[in-house]
């Protein structure tokens, strides 16, 4: 739960830059038909080709009810990866999803969808969506484990039986075949599905040589408390949406793919809040209450892609990583359960001096009455006693960039809620999912330096964990991991 790094979901911290259109309005198919029984088309506002963070287009988010009239979008920060492509954003009397009107009554009429609805992501992209895409209010995360006697020709099959699924259900279609209807009338919803490769893949798939140094098992914490049986798996899969059937539907259309060839290891289930749900758009908020991520690595920085993806011109010689992981990042994965009545019992200053912000905005505690969440953090400020005002053990403190040598991550969280234990204690916390080009350099070193002294790993147990190579976005007509599977 570093300070340093969780994308705001809505609001003035969001990152996106996956999100395009196809340039020309298009009819949803419907399951055997390949177009939509109302016929209603969904109209688009697109960008197209290369972008860089300077000049991508923006988004409307937070506290958008809908498309303004005439269909024209407000100017919001959309903070593109160079190289991402545009946003595909429905515009008022973009059409219903897939199969929104029943064939056998041609007089139903089709409500347009919402903006939120027909917000589209696009599949084919230089980074895989899911990682700079805005965080979505849903989220599911599986990993698989590949079938006894699978192995490499059996995982590229499924990978690209995934990829074609994903490509699909992200542009608001049915499965190719067997669709379940789950969201047969809703839009893409900003649907993402990203796929990675664990540690173990590369054995079961006679790929050792092909395994990037980067997916070395991590060291352990004296935080942690891992359950095995929910860690680790040869192949996961983060799903997100921003409705809750769409990405059902997406997770059971992955899990009906994987047929004979894998089985399921784990999942988890997690979300944060809705699109519009605020008129005060912020930095997420966790389980805690606390605004969580306010110095997340942002596009517009000039080392962004440094520090979150593989460089274009990855080879073992030059960033260490093989070249089928170029333009992929590395995402560290794990279940922080949150011990919410212990923390429930302190007194909110106790709470600020844990974090090192207030509680209200998210702003330092050195700052004064009159800082923001952004006003910069003074770590020799102190008080008429001498006391420092951010304490020598507050988390935002110990997690900076500036203290761990330039470390960043780029977290992309859900926060979960699976019901109370045996005990009557909630099993809540955070589904903690972060990125970066180099895990040793971005979560390992920030991690060692919380793990000697954070006052907040009184009030967190890190539960299960995992480490996957998530390669870079498919080109049209390949799968995932085509380079891997098929180089």
């Amino acid at each position: 739960m570093a300070d340093q790094s969780t994308t705001g979901p809505r609001g003035g911290n969001d990152i996106t830059g996956d999100r395009t259109g196809k340039g020309n309005s298009t009819s949803l198919g419907a399951p055997g038909s390949g177009k939509n029984a109302a016929t209603a088309a969904r109209v688009r506002t697109t960008t197209n080709g290369p972008q860089s963070p300077t000049d991508a287009p923006e988004l409307r988010r937070d506290g958008d009810t809908g498309p303004p009239p005439g269909g024209t979008i407000s100017r919001r920060r959309l903070l593109g990866t160079a190289g991402a492509t545009g946003l595909a954003l429905g515009a008022a009397g973009a059409g219903a999803g897939y199969g929104a009107a029943s064939s056998s009554d041609s007089s139903s009429k089709v409500t347009p969808l919402s903006f939120l609805g027909a917000n589209e992501v696009m599949f084919h992209v230089k980074h895989q969506p899911g990682i700079t895409t805005p965080l979505q209010a849903r989220g599911h995360l599986i990993a698989f484990d590949l079938a006894a006697g699978a192995g490499r020709k059996e995982a590229a099959a499924l990978l690209r039986r995934w990829s074609e699924t994903a490509r699909r259900l992200m542009a608001g279609e049915a499965s190719a075949q067997d669709d379940t209807g789950i969201a047969r009338d809703a839009g893409p919803s900003s649907l993402t599905v990203t796929f990675g490769f664990g540690h173990s893949f590369f054995a079961r798939t006679g790929l050792e040589k092909q395994r990037p140094e980067s997916l070395d098992p991590l060291p352990d914490f004296s935080s942690d408390q891992l359950d095995r049986t929910r860690s680790n798996g040869d192949l996961w899969v983060q799903i997100g949406a921003d409705d809750a059937l769409v990405a059902f539907h997406a997770l059971r259309a992955i899990q009906k793919d994987a047929g004979s060839a894998a089985r399921v290891r784990w999942q988890m289930n997690g979300f944060n809040r809705s699109p519009g749900a605020t008129a005060h758009p912020m930095t997420a908020r966790n389980l805690m209450g606390q605004v969580d991520g306010t110095r997340n690595p942002k596009p517009t920085e000039s080392d962004f892609n440094e520090r979150i993806f593989v460089p274009a011109s990855a080879s073992p010689s030059t960033s260490g990583d093989p070249e089928w992981m170029a333009n992929g990042s590395y995402a560290v994965v794990r279940r922080i359960r949150m011990l919410l009545d212990d923390w429930d019992q302190l007194s909110l200053k106790e709470q600020e001096d844990v974090i090192g912000r207030r509680k209200s905005d998210g702003a330092a505690l050195s700052g004064g009455t009159k800082a923001t969440e952004t006003t910069e953090m003074d770590l020799e400020k102190t008080d008429s006693q001498g006391n420092l005002l951010v304490p020598i053990n507050a988390h935002a403190r110990i997690s900076r960039p500036d203290q761990n040598g330039g470390a960043a991550m780029l977290r992309r969280p859900f926060s979960f809620h699976d019901g109370i234990d045996a005990d009557g204690v909630p099993d809540a916390g955070l589904l903690f999912i972060c990125w970066q080009a180099d895990p040793v350099r971005g979560f390992v070193t920030v991690q060692r330096k919380l793990d000697r002294g954070d006052a907040l790993s009184k009030y967190i147990r890190h539960e299960s964990s995992g480490l996957y190579a998530a390669p870079g976005g498919a080109a049209e007509g390949e799968y995932v991991g085509q380079r891997l599977l098929e180089g």
